[in-house]
């Protein structure tokens, strides 16, 4: 039976690996029983490290290459088993292999959104995502602090820990700067640096290399996010009186949309009063009537020697404007107006409305 035994012992003369599929980070080689040979062939093809232990402390690594296992490339090992001279029996020891390849379009964002102090908006909650990428540089740090004596060690291992990392860094990184949220919205690509340069050194510390790490969005919540763009119409205003013109401005085509016009949906804004002095005043501006001297027009239903004097558009309210601009867009449909000389008196009537 013992013969038996030792006929059927195995023993490994060849030790390489290639990978089946994505994601592996780090495979232990299943020697089981079976001892490797003095003298046995190790191949480490391109974008892997073969690493060498024994009794659980990393000996020999071997980068790309092919290598005859002696005492002369395992001197480590040589050392740990006190191998004082040549041996020529086969023996022990614990096999990884571990990927270099580059890890690429790996996914970060905030689950959740994170609170920072925001220099504009004071306490805000925002959110943030990207991808990075990263290859494994160290491979004893990478054993001793992550994989350990796992028969495999994936990506998808490794995913939780690092998006974490990045989450943690990113929410100090904005604490620290102070830096606005609008500019860190309109500068990524400097974001993206920062941390970056950040997050190198943690990754460092688990065997790893940061190759690239990309901020793709930031974003408020949404009731913030009309906040903020109220704040940036304002902006673009410039004052209150522009801005209410603007409001005039923008109401007009949905008002010609809606029955009754303005003086219709706009009964609270006092749309109708004085809608025919001030139609007077704004036809005698953009078109004279026929038979009257220039700067005065006929008023609809009165005396054919009665004129009406012109108002002065300074004198008009906010009201005024938008009942007179539609009552010229209601001209502008019957095909009294055209639509030029209606944008110019429009853009007057504003000019002049203070």
């Amino acid at each position: 039976m013992a013969l038996m035994d030792f006929i059927k012992k195995q023993f490994v003369d060849v030790i390489h690996w290639t990978e089946e599929g994505d994601g592996i980070l780090a495979m232990r080689y299943p020697l089981q029983d079976m001892e490797i040979q003095y003298g046995a062939q190790l191949t480490v093809r391109e974008s892997q490290i073969a690493v060498f232990v024994n009794e659980g402390q990393v000996a020999d690594v071997f980068r790309p290459g092919r290598y005859q296992l002696t005492t002369r490339t395992l001197p480590v090992l040589t050392y740990l088993k006190n191998w004082d001279k040549l041996f020529e029996s086969p023996f022990k020891s614990e096999v990884y292999f571990l990927s270099t390849r580059l890890q690429l379009d790996r996914k970060w964002g905030t689950s959740n959104p994170i609170t920072i102090r925001d220099q504009d908006f004071g306490m805000v909650r925002m959110r943030a995502f990207g991808i990075y990428s990263y290859q494994l540089s160290d491979a004893k740090k990478f054993y001793s602090e992550i994989s350990g004596t796992r028969a495999e060690y994936t990506v998808e291992d490794l995913d939780g820990q690092l998006r974490n990392l990045v989450i943690s860094s990113m929410t100090d990184l904005f604490g620290e700067s102070g830096v606005p949220f609008i500019d860190m919205a309109a500068n990524q690509d400097e974001l993206s640096r920062a941390l970056k340069g950040k997050l190198e050194a943690v990754f460092e510390r688990y065997g790893l290399l940061l190759d690239r790490l990309v901020v793709q969005s930031v974003s408020l919540p949404e009731e913030l996010q009309k906040v903020l763009d109220t704040r940036i119409g304002m902006n673009m205003i410039g004052d209150l009186g522009r801005y209410t013109q603007y409001q005039v401005a923008s109401s007009i085509p949905l008002a010609a949309q809606n029955e009754g016009g303005l003086a219709g949906i706009g009964a609270g804004l006092g749309a109708g009063l004085g809608i025919g002095q001030l139609m007077t005043t704004a036809m005698g501006s953009a078109m004279p009537a026929a038979g009257v001297p220039a700067g005065q027009v006929a008023v609809v239903g009165a005396s054919p020697q009665g004129v009406a004097a012109p108002t002065a558009a300074s004198a008009l309210s906010a009201d005024e404007v938008v009942a007179t601009l539609e009552k010229l867009h209601a001209l502008v449909g019957k095909g009294i107006l055209s639509q030029a000389e209606f944008d110019a008196k429009k853009a007057e009537l504003l000019a002049k409305f203070v």
